[in-house]
């Protein structure tokens, strides 16, 4: 019954990452050292883990049942590691791996995040700011900020605060067109679209007064951008309309460089989630960093202020 601790939790990395390079990536080690401690426990075991291929690791069905009890008890021993730490600043200590959008991760989170960590200094932050939807369990991430609705069942979410859109257009763009009045006159407009939208794109709208269900149309343009700020400024520039997070809109709104289209029935709002995988015990220093997030996003949202507008 002599096994290695840091053996099981290797096993148990590479099992939830998908693979030995990914977990080395995640523990800051070599792959080979990783290879080593789960050979050497499956010579104590006597009994063979992991199936290896160039695609990453399966399970064998002694190696599943072999996880899904250890990964339980690893949890609960961390649990009571932290359970009779100091409840000290100073004690905060962890390595964690958070993803964000571009944008709100430079102007809003960065900002919240680093002045956290100025507080622990025990607490090592990879922060990897990326406006495609990386994979929290393959990426080896211990935290996501998303925008948007959430579809993935893999993972926990917790509300950070609402984030609302604007239909919106350069002055000079509502000069030369006759602006839309209803959400279907908005497929007569060139629209600046997202890029890294998989499917055709469109836009949800408020629905109608009394009615239940979200106005949806179909939009067409020439212009197709995977970043909310290019989105903005191309706006700007004059090449269409725009359906953009407040939180990018309004300082341009602000300034007059954007003008808000159909304000009495705006794009349908999302939401501003903290996410991490779905395990049976969430770190201490993953819930301190998402409490901070709650906390300091309640109330007035600064981008809210900024438009001159608490709506």
């Amino acid at each position: 019954m002599d096994y290695d601790l840091a053996d099981i939790r290797a096993f148990i990395q590479v099992v939830d990452h998908g693979g030995v390079s990914i977990a080395a990536t995640r523990m800051s080690v070599a792959k080979s050292v990783l290879s080593t401690r789960i050979a050497r426990l499956e010579r104590q075991l006597r009994t063979k883990l992991l199936h290896r291929s160039p695609k990453g690791v399966a399970l064998t069905d002694a190696g599943r049942r072999f996880y899904d009890r250890m990964r339980d008890v690893v949890s609960r021993l961390q649990q009571a590691v932290d359970e009779v730490a100091p409840a000290s600043e100073a004690v905060l200590q962890a390595s964690l791996r958070i993803t964000a959008p571009m944008t709100f991760g430079t102007v809003y989170l960065g900002p919240k995040l680093f002045e956290f960590m100025s507080k622990h200094p025990h607490l090592d932050v990879t922060l990897d700011l990326n406006d495609r939807f990386l994979d929290i369990l393959t990426g080896g991430f211990d935290l996501g900020v998303r925008i948007g609705r959430m579809q993935d069942s893999a993972l926990m979410a917790r509300r950070i605060a609402a984030s609302r859109r604007v239909l919106c257009c350069s002055p000079e763009y509502a000069g030369a067109h006759e602006l839309p009045r209803s959400v279907e006159e908005i497929a007569e407009h060139d629209c600046i679209c997202y890029g890294n939208a998989s499917i055709a794109p469109y836009w949800q709208f408020q629905p109608l007064r009394g009615g239940a269900k979200a106005q949806q149309v179909v939009v067409r343009g020439r212009t197709h951008l995977n970043n909310g700020e290019s989105m903005r400024d191309a706006a700007i520039a004059g090449l269409g309309l725009a359906a953009l997070p407040l939180f990018i809109a309004a300082p341009a709104l602000r300034d007059r460089q954007l003008i808000e289209v159909m304000a009495e029935t705006p794009p349908v709002a999302d939401t501003i989630h903290a996410v991490y995988p779905r395990t049976r015990y969430v770190s201490r220093a993953v819930r301190a960093v998402i409490d901070m997030l709650v906390s300091a996003f309640d109330g007035a949202l600064p981008w809210e202020h900024l438009n001159g507008d608490s709506r």
